[in-house]
């Protein structure tokens, strides 16, 4: 087997992204060494391109990015005995210590000592990688392209965000339409909400809300969206489901929320957020989650089910694939906004 691996990488604190060879991972006992057949870009990846504050504050350079992968099973620790060398598996991105309180408690998804790989450890963006065997669901579905299964960490992200609340029956709101939100339309309609209203700015999202089946679509910056709410709901949102992170579309969303709504939170907003606590919130009865990651594992069989159910559209959520090697073309689309998910393929296009 070859030593060395092409990998996407930041290497200096700058903007931007290099291909640089690194050696291929070794594996410890518990772990399996994986061949990364696909990998999609998050928005992370994006802030990471771009050397933003909070990259500044929170990478350590050199760093191999990327997060969201589906990889072979090329070889096994010792210990390893669910997993088996050929397996196709996704992967959970955060490998928590397995043992402080909040793991020990069905919380692991919010460890405190959280390691996410391809942000505080090498990431996805590379031919090989390796992760320890508990991180890994192994796929059993039948003929689902490999690049689908690039993107089953971030759907998970889709599904955790409407999980907080029961939506059947419900009119559901999602504040942003990125590939996240767009994943929520579509899931949010498969798991019975009477009416999917999504908010959305640019046009191009726009019309990728409309095909993942969005009931209603509202431009905040061309109507009032406030008011268009409550002419399809009468009596306001009863979950909402924030992904932008935008400080005024969460502002907003406060107002046309049903006396005792529920609102589930992903987006991060970069600014505070001002609102009438005492008229908006308390006095509504509104109930607030915050949102991070994925439940481990609960999240994961509920997208595997959803998968097998045959109701999530990744036609219209993945819009572009790149090799890796073209990184350059897919970030540069990617700051366009006029793209889904986009996919890269570390050794090439299959």
């Amino acid at each position: 087997m070859e030593t060395m691996m092409w990998t996407l990488s930041k290497t200096k604190p700058e903007q931007g992204l290099e291909l640089v060879q690194k050696p291929i991972p070794t594996y410890e006992d518990d772990e399996v060494l994986l061949k990364v057949l696909a990998a999609s870009i998050c928005g992370t990846d994006k802030h990471i391109y771009d050397w933003d504050e909070w990259s500044q504050h929170r990478l350590r350079p050199p760093l191999t990015i990327g997060h969201e992968m589906v990889g072979q099973v090329i070889a096994v620790g010792a210990k390893v005995k669910t997993i088996q060398v050929d397996d196709v598996v996704s992967v959970e991105t955060h490998i928590v210590c397995n043992a402080c309180e909040l793991c020990r408690t069905g919380n692991s998804h919010i460890c405190e000592h959280t390691e996410i790989i391809g942000v505080d450890r090498d990431g996805a963006f590379a031919e090989f990688i390796a992760m320890p065997a508990s991180n890994c669901i192994v796929n059993r579905q039948a003929n689902i392209d490999i690049r689908n299964l690039a993107v089953l960490e971030p759907l998970g992200n889709a599904i955790h965000t409407i999980s907080q609340f029961d939506i059947t029956g419900k009119h559901v709101a999602v504040v942003g339409c990125g590939p996240i939100g767009l994943m929520a339309i579509n899931a949010a309609k498969a798991l019975g909400a009477a009416r999917v209203i999504a908010l959305e700015i640019d046009e191009y999202r726009i019309q990728l809300a409309h095909k993942m089946g969005a009931h209603v679509v509202i431009n905040p910056k061309k109507e009032n969206a406030i008011q268009r709410i409550f002419e399809e709901t009468i009596e306001g949102i009863d979950v909402l489901l924030e992904f932008s992170g935008n400080k005024y579309a969460i502002e907003e969303s406060f107002q046309y929320m049903k006396m005792g709504g529920k609102m589930s939170m992903l987006g991060i907003p970069a600014k505070n957020i001002e609102i009438n606590l005492a008229d908006d919130f308390i006095f509504k009865g509104i109930q607030m989650h915050g949102v991070i990651g994925r439940m481990m594992y609960d999240t994961w069989y509920k997208v595997n089910g959803l998968i097998q159910a045959d109701v999530i559209h990744f036609e219209g959520i993945i819009t572009h694939e790149f090799d890796m090697k073209d990184y350059q073309q897919a970030f540069d689309l990617l700051a366009t906004g006029q793209c889904g998910k986009i996919v890269l393929y570390p050794s090439g296009k299959p």
